[in-house]
């Protein structure tokens, strides 16, 4: 099931280490929420007067749970204002506009082994896959990284889960031969070994690269980027918004979603990096430049959409069915 909108009140709200809150919300009448499955997450809208911003948090709760949600938010030192406002207006009682959820990065439930790697804040997707594993008693492993065992969250939880013995740490401060080794770490490539990479991008386009050189198939390999680092510059092009009727110019540093808004014509935007897939649009002629990390290998080669919040155009015109 898929909310279009909720309103949720924070239930309560928990300091965990490596500046990590994890925030339980639920509906203010105390009714039960929709059903979720792991994986998804909630578009959260952060607005105090002087920012209004959505941004996506991955459930970590439990599946089977209904009486509430539960995210995690690291305080980003990189923050483009999300990150911060959580961390400031989160506060026990406060009220929240929310959608979802929604879910991008489903887990494959019949597989027969999964292996799930969690980067930091990118454990938070892992913890709901490894209670809906856990209760379908499925085979699994989760690797969690982290830079030392003090900034690592979630620790009470796992070690009270009946699935804790299915952890394995990693720190970076610590010695060498427990850190993550891919040779070690990645299982056997099979068409029924699934693998789940979240974290930061330089850890998952590490953990991803590394997956796909010893064998497993692209198909099995499933990440979802909490942020990217996008270039969004280049040469400008022409953009046609076919249903609108208004053929715009987006220039050397504007993104398309910028250059159409600018000619009255809204695409929905949130993250602004090309991970959440809010501003995926559909390409009726031209060939786009990707720089987004949401669409897969094969949607990309399709060409018929396209990330409007952060991606360009390889040829001199875009028409967009917008």
């Amino acid at each position: 099931m898929t909310s279009k909108g909720l309103t949720l009140k924070i239930a309560e709200r928990l300091e965990e280490p490596g500046n990590i809150l994890r925030l339980r919300l639920a509906r203010p009448d105390g009714a039960p929420l929709p059903s979720f499955e792991a994986g998804a997450h909630l578009d959260l809208r952060l607005n105090d007067g002087k920012v209004d911003l959505w941004r996506q948090y991955s459930l970590c709760s439990d599946p089977a749970e209904t009486g509430f949600y539960e995210i995690g938010v690291l305080l980003d030192p990189k923050t483009r204002g999300g990150s911060a406002a959580v961390h400031k207006l989160a506060l026990p009682g406060m009220i929240f506009e929310v959608a979802g959820p929604r879910n991008h990065f489903p887990l494959a439930e019949t597989a027969q082994k999964t292996v799930l790697f969690g980067g930091g804040i990118g454990i938070t997707p892992m913890l709901a896959m490894a209670r809906r594993l856990h209760a379908l008693g499925r085979d699994f492993v989760l690797h969690y990284c982290t830079r030392s065992h003090a900034v690592t969250a979630f620790c009470q939880i796992i070690a009270h889960a009946p699935w804790k013995d299915k952890v394995v740490f990693h720190f970076d401060d610590q010695a060498v031969e427990q850190k993550l080794d891919l040779t070690r770490d990645l299982p056997v490539p099979a068409a029924d070994t699934h693998l789940y990479v979240c974290g930061p991008q330089g850890f998952m386009d590490w953990v991803i690269s590394g997956a796909e050189a010893a064998g497993h198939a692209s198909a099995n390999i499933h990440r979802e980027y909490f942020s990217a680092d996008v270039d969004t510059s280049g040469q400008s092009f022409e953009v046609e918004a076919r249903r609108s009727g208004i053929t715009v110019t987006v220039g050397p540093n504007e993104t398309i979603a910028k250059a159409l808004a600018r000619a009255g014509v809204k695409v929905e935007v949130k993250c602004e990096e090309g991970v959440c897939g809010t501003c995926v649009t559909d390409v009726l002629e031209g060939t786009p430049d990707h720089r987004d990390k949401f669409l897969t290998d094969d949607e990309r080669e399709e060409a018929t959409m396209i990330c409007a919040c952060c991606s360009r155009s390889c040829s001199s015109k875009l028409v967009l069915d917008v």
